[in-house]
């Protein structure tokens, strides 16, 4: 791999202009779709094989007039001190509202009078009018939105006060300007490792290439695939983050060729052969962890890790091409004035003798005491980890969004007005089209459901036009994300398969609450088979690129420690509310039901990055000759200041995530830096050093047999190196020599 990849980066720096052209025109051709491609609907959320979507399907097909897919909108009234919105004048206004918004669209599948469905509160304080649309939010039109946004406006004259909340006012969420300052931070850091704003700006700008690539494919796509919104926003997150390491990794190889006095063109092919050949397998590792989540069965979460490991393919493809492209534009400007400087003194035997650098320091010392740093390393870990076995797992609702949102104010006018519960109903879906029988089950199912704990109403059952479905909604008395809902809904399900068996009717419960007691078994169920699969698969990759059986072990152990002590601080933060002010978390709550298996996904794939780039290096050293020992230290004196730079530019962007007013892709981008932090400062930085250290030439260790049945990839660049030395001519030049083996 290493010769064809040294192949293809001197192809590219010869060709630099077709290539820069090719992408360009790719970038271009993207960006056209995307802005005539239609507007992209809400992805639809569907659970496979659920209570839950098997009742919502039998809704769809049984009442097929009720729009269950459609969006949905609760106005709420609250009446002004001393007042009751019985009194006439609200309640004539109230109605006045029912009526223009029946009349004011096509898209309106139905609308609530509050005094004929007793949405009333038993103080009269609070009432709302339950908005029903034949579309989803996506969907609607600028004028039915619009309608609803201004429907209390004449209310709101007469000292009421008028919230809306559902899914019907959902927009594509807003990241805020934190994201800006991600990459600005990304930009300092890389203009502080290689003194050089040409070589800083060269990663920026190719992965933002990249990224605009690859979002803009998805958009144009969205309509297409279904597509939801939070998928572009992954892959942004993800393909920006990768890109700028992998460039970063092949531009500081690149240097560090010139600075061994190569031609920028052989420089070019040697730094993709080596550093490139770390950053396919880095990429693979990623593209098998986000595929991977096709595991779960969940379509909406199989699509945001097919469309981010697509937009990682887009930045491995980059590195290997349009960064050897760019160094052939920048010329020696890739260097700083102080690193030009130093290589012409060393060039003319006036350089000083070359201090350690820090990563040289670092390792050294950890050598010195490696139990002790293994030791505190882990402890360390491991007490942030605690908070993980008390995780609570939900999705988000109005209730997790900030204060200041109408959302918000509606879900906390429900709660105060009629309960939390009134947040978060139960649909009881009951078929009795076997033994037609619907009504007489749904009355028995009634009767029992009303006399459990943590039920505060239960509405009449509506029957179908054939008579063989019937609909029951249950109140609970707790908030849609409570344990307390979630053991309802269990109870209400243990019920049923009772009445079932005695009947023969199916009693389903569906809902916002059902749906997320489903889906959190559905990520629990599907966690140890997906772990299995993405750090096997992941394993066997490891010990291609390091011949080793050890070292990819220790891989996959110290990235579990570090995801279990990143969902740690997940849980003190976002369920506990320890600093959540800091980053804007203004409600606690159960934390996304999705998070530990989709940090498992994502994050594995970008710990394996930083092993990957750090102990091939070590591993290069050790194949050419070094004693273990001296190969730790010659890792660290390469790869610790580019992967300690690639480290805190994947925390800036992940961290510049947390500035949006989505609850999810809050917790997403702290979550994800937390992690990144963890795993590259403390897994990759102390206890690989530790246990290389403590393992010495074992590290190293593969049985012969296996090492005959596994193909050598040649991750290193052993092989390449070989060939070149043994070239005619010699590794300088002349005929027969490097040049000549690159057109072979």
């Amino acid at each position: 791999m290493a010769t064809f990849l040294y192949k293809l980066g001197r192809l590219a720096f010869r060709r630099r202009r077709l290539v820069a052209l090719v992408w360009v025109a790719l970038l271009a051709l993207a960006g056209v779709g995307a802005a005539t491609a239609s507007a992209p609907t809400s992805s639809s959320f569907s659970i496979p094989g659920t209570e839950a979507q098997k009742a919502f399907d039998l809704l769809e097909q049984r009442f097929p007039g009720a729009s269950a897919d459609g969006a949905t909108a609760r106005i709420v009234f609250k009446a002004p001190a001393n007042e009751k919105m019985t009194d006439a004048a609200h309640k004539a206004e109230v109605r006045e509202i029912v009526g223009e918004l029946s009349d004011g669209s096509d898209q309106i599948a139905s609308v609530t009078d509050p005094y004929d469905a007793k949405a009333v509160s038993q103080d009269g304080s609070t009432a709302y009018i339950q908005v029903s649309y034949k579309v989803n939010s996506m969907e609607m039109t600028e004028t039915t939105r619009t309608a609803l946004e201004e429907a209390g406006a004449d209310a709101r004259t007469q000292g009421m006060t008028v919230e809306i909340g559902g899914d019907a006012l959902q927009v594509t969420p807003e990241t805020g300007s934190t994201e800006i300052i991600g990459v600005a931070v990304a930009a300092v850091v890389l203009v502080i490792t290689f003194g050089s704003l040409v070589a800083a700006g060269l990663p920026l700008l190719t992965a933002l290439i990249g990224v605009g690539v690859g979002v803009s494919t998805i958009t144009a796509l969205a309509t297409v695939l279904d597509l939801g919104s939070t998928t572009s926003t992954l892959a942004m997150m993800i393909g920006l983050a990768v890109g700028i390491d992998y460039a970063l990794f092949i531009v500081s190889r690149y240097r560090a060729e010139l600075a061994e006095g190569r031609e920028r063109e052989e420089a070019a092919g040697r730094a993709v052969g080596t550093a490139g050949s770390a950053v396919v397998f880095a990429g693979l590792t990623v593209v098998i962890a986000l595929v991977g989540l096709a595991v779960v069965n969940i379509p909406m979460l199989s699509k945001m890790g097919f469309a981010a490991a697509g937009t990682v393919v887009i930045a491995v493809l980059i590195a290997l091409t349009l960064i050897p492209a760019g160094l052939g534009f920048v010329g020696k400007r890739v260097h700083g004035r102080k690193d030009r400087r130093a290589i012409e003194n060393r060039e003319a035997g006036e350089g000083a003798e070359e201090k350690a650098n820090m990563g040289t320091r670092w390792a050294r010392f950890v050598l010195r005491r490696p139990v002790a740093v293994l030791v505190t390393a882990v402890v360390g870990l491991g007490v942030i980890a605690v908070p993980a076995s008390s995780l609570e797992m939900g999705l988000p609702d109005d209730g997790s969004q900030p204060t200041s949102t109408t959302q918000r104010k509606a879900y906390d006018l429900l709660s105060d007005g009629f309960g939390p519960g009134f947040n978060g109903p139960l649909m009881l879906v009951i078929d009795g089209k076997a033994n037609n029988n619907a009504k007489e089950t749904a009355t028995e199912v009634s009767d029992k459901v009303k006399k459990m704990d943590g039920v505060v109403a239960v509405t009449p059952s509506t029957l179908n036009k054939t008579g063989d479905t019937a609909t029951i909604t249950v109140i609970p008395k707790d908030r849609p994300s409570s344990v307390e809902t979630e053991d309802l809904v269990h109870s209400i399900r243990d019920t049923g398969d009772e009445i079932e068996a005695q009947r023969g009717a199916d009693v389903l419960v569906s809902g916002a609450t059902a749906m997320n007691a489903d889906f959190s078994q559905k990520m629990n169920d599907a966690l140890i088979p997906y772990l299995a699969l993405v750090v096997g698969l992941a394993f066997l990759l490891l010990m291609l690129v390091f011949r080793s059986v050890l070292v990819p072990l220790k891989a996959a152990l110290g990235f579990l420690l570090s995801v279990v002590a990143a969902l740690g601080a997940v849980v003190a933060v976002f369920q506990w509310g320890w600093l959540g002010s800091l980053i804007g978390v203004e409600q606690t709550g159960p934390v996304m039901s999705m998070m530990p298996i989709f940090m498992v996904g994502v994050v594995f794939g970008l710990a394996m990055d930083y092993e990957v780039f750090l102990v091939t290096r070590m591993r290069e050293a050790f194949v050419h000759g070094e004693r273990a020992d001296e190969a730790i230290v010659t890792g660290f004196r390469h790869g610790a200041r580019v992967v300690t730079a690639a480290a805190v530019i994947m925390i800036a962007v992940f961290a510049g995530f947390i500035g949006s007013s989505e609850s999810m892709i809050k917790m997403i981008g702290f979550g994800l830096a937390i992690a990144v932090f963890f795993d590259a400062f403390v897994v990759r930085m102390a206890i690989v050093p530790a246990v290389l250290a403590l393992l010495g030439n074992k590290a190293w260790w593969l049985p012969r047999w296996l090492d005959r049945a596994l193909p050598n990839v040649d991750v290193e660049g052993e092989a390449l190196h070989r060939q070149l030395a043994d070239a005619p001519g010699g590794p300088d030049g002349g005929p027969g020599s490097e040049r000549e083996l690159a057109r072979t």
